[in-house]
């Protein structure tokens, strides 16, 4: 079955831009109801500690007035617990966090914290929102999830990205590509909803976006950044067009 792959669009570097300056625009809740036009199925919004980019009357907006689903990026801190469990997204994934970090630098440990974050998932989960973790493409991250009730996982594919603007051809990124595709076989094996996420752009979703266990994609940086040059509602409609045709190829390719 070649099933729709979502699209979930991050607008945390709108609201970075408009924090550059300070005031109001551009406003990332304008940004989020022109990605649903344009073809997401979904928003993703991180609201980080240091509020560097989304901010709480961000998600106290989104929450209300978004028409397609809100994804709640958090660290697992009881700050952003209180925070999601008082707007009730439709999903929160869990993240590392680091102040220091420009961006979210690999995926969480969820071995490492397993009885930290056990408090958290069940939070969560009891408050209606589908948990998700931020994780490397590794088979214990798998089992931990699990071990844990998150029903769903984001893989983070950072490193395949990285590895591609190296060399697209390499073999470091075909390995990261093998690391992510096995990855995702294994986690749907283990009964979990598969996404992934990190660094994804026009040239290097292909091959993400044909891995048939993958359910949904998350992108943002890229996008807003290219929305620079043509457009924000050009930019998703294109990536949302390359997901399409990689799902299709890749659909009729396992049916030949």
């Amino acid at each position: 079955m070649n099933r729709h792959l979502r699209l979930g669009v991050n607008i945390d570097h709108v609201a970075t831009i408009r924090n550059a300056r300070g005031g109001l625009h551009p406003d990332p809740v304008r940004a989020a109801r022109m990605a649903a036009a344009a073809g997401a199925d979904g928003i993703t919004a991180h609201l980080r500690e240091d509020r560097r980019h989304i901010s709480d009357s961000d998600i106290e907006r989104l929450t209300a007035e978004l028409d397609i689903p809100l994804n709640l990026e958090m660290a697992a801190t009881d700050e952003m617990l209180e925070i999601a469990l008082r707007h009730r997204p439709h999903a929160a994934c869990l993240v590392p966090e680091r102040r220091e970090e420009r961006t979210t630098e690999g995926g969480l440990d969820a071995v490492g914290g397993h009885n930290h974050l056990q408090h958290y998932v069940i939070r969560l989960r009891e408050s209606g929102s589908r948990v998700s973790l931020f994780i490397e493409a590794d088979r214990p991250q798998l089992e931990a999830a699990v071990s844990l009730g998150a029903p769903v996982v984001e893989l983070h594919t950072g490193a395949y990205c990285e590895a591609f603007i190296e060399d697209p051809n390499g073999e470091r990124t075909k390995n990261c590509l093998r690391r992510l595709q096995e990855a995702a076989a294994e986690a749907e094996k283990l009964g979990l909803e598969v996404h992934a996420g990190h660094g994804l752009t026009f040239d290097t979703v292909g091959p993400v976006a044909a891995i048939p266990a993958l359910a949904e994609l998350n992108i943002g940086h890229f996008l807003v950044g290219e929305a620079i040059f043509g457009g924000l509602d050009s930019s998703i409609r294109r990536m949302r067009a390359l997901m399409d045709k990689a799902r299709a190829e890749a659909g009729g390719a396992r049916s030949a």
